[in-house]
């Protein structure tokens, strides 16, 4: 199963450096390559989450976005979605844009290069990515569940949760302490105006997919096996998460290159394909329904991303920092999912000599 899941991704990470080697020599191959395992790095609780989804989803919705997704994650993602931010908000038309993070300005010239104009973005891009990441993530801890992780933290919040439209007041409140402390006065407005379309993102992407399922009220991460218009929804809920994620992993990528074919190499070919693959391992394997708790642990990762991202419009926050704050949550989860099982299998063998 491992080299048939992860053989394309193999492929397709030799070829993306041989180009890489091929279009700058050894150093743009190193610069592919540490692009490729930052991407994995961060977007590891992407994949868990993209599995809780996937799994869902009937087979045709799941080839097609193993197919078409894999396309809009490589190319629109990583590629043409840093383009349309620097387009968009520094007034370039797309073609400029392009040519000027191939040819970035000489420094002392006075132009704005592509990666400043860029990160000049990065306040409204992390008020709509974490606005959408926080309504996730309130939405899953609101919910009353059979099984808990942290217990003694998740079974209060669940009571609160019932509280009608909890998560949405919440994250109101967030993204108005995010903008009045964290945003400069002259990105107040649009900061506010990004965080509320991510709002309305998730809350339209999440209620079309439950209107076509109503006998399910629990959103997009708890559907039934969805076809039709339904799969078509979570399928958008996907892509818009993947964009969720992507923007972090394309930010902290500045800090080791700027050229956008290296990047879109390394974090697009390389980084998106083999989180797609760890997403269909998941799937296949059946590993989120072993290892229960790892879907708590990516929740609780995707809502510290989500701190990460509201908190980052003021204050700058290391991408390590990122990254490792969802490889330990998800990685604590795994070990208690473990530790879990061992003690339920312990109980069986004693019931066992019992019953003999």
């Amino acid at each position: 199963m491992v080299v048939r899941v992860f053989g394309i991704s193999i492929i397709v990470t030799i070829v993306s450096l041989l180009v890489a080697f091929l279009y700058g020599g050894p150093e743009a191959l190193i610069l592919c390559a540490i692009l490729g395992i930052l991407e994995v790095s961060l977007s590891f609780d992407n994949a868990v989450i993209n599995a809780t989804v996937l799994r869902r989803m009937s087979e045709f919705w799941q080839k097609i976005f193993l197919t078409i997704g894999i396309v809009i994650a490589v190319f629109g993602m990583r590629l043409v979605f840093p383009l349309a931010i620097v387009w968009v908000t520094a007034g370039l038309n797309p073609v400029r844009a392009f040519d000027l993070a191939l040819n970035p300005p000489p420094e002392g010239s006075g132009q704005e290069s592509y990666e400043q104009l860029l990160t000049d973005a990065h306040p409204q891009i992390a008020a709509f990515g974490g606005m959408f990441l926080l309504m996730l993530f309130l939405n899953f801890i609101f919910e009353d569940r059979e099984i808990t992780w942290l217990s003694w933290l998740e079974k209060p919040l669940a009571k609160i949760g019932k509280l009608d439209q909890l998560s949405v007041v919440v994250a109101g409140l967030a993204l108005v302490a995010a903008a009045e402390f964290g945003a400069a006065d002259d990105d107040r407005s649009t900061v506010l105006l990004s965080g509320l379309l991510g709002l309305i993102t998730y809350i339209a992407v999440d209620g079309l997919g439950s209107m076509f399922h109503p006998e399910d009220h629990t959103g997009p991460s708890d559907a039934v096996v969805a076809t039709g218009k339904a799969g078509f929804f979570l399928f958008l809920y996907l892509e818009v998460l993947d964009a969720s994620f992507s923007f972090d992993g394309v930010i902290g990528a500045f800090a080791i290159t700027a050229d956008p074919i290296i990047i879109a190499l390394g974090l697009g070919f390389i980084g998106a394909m083999f989180v797609r693959s760890i997403t269909v391992y998941l799937v296949r394997k059946g590993t989120l329904s072993e290892y229960v708790y790892l879907e708590h642990g990516a929740h609780w990762a995707i809502g510290a991303l989500a701190a990460i991202l509201l908190v980052s419009i003021g204050i700058h926050v290391n991408e390590i920092i990122t990254g490792l704050v969802g490889v330990v949550l998800i990685g604590a989860a795994w070990i208690t999912s473990v530790m879990r099982n061992r003690k339920a299998d312990a109980e069986e063998v004693s019931l066992d000599k019992v019953d003999v």
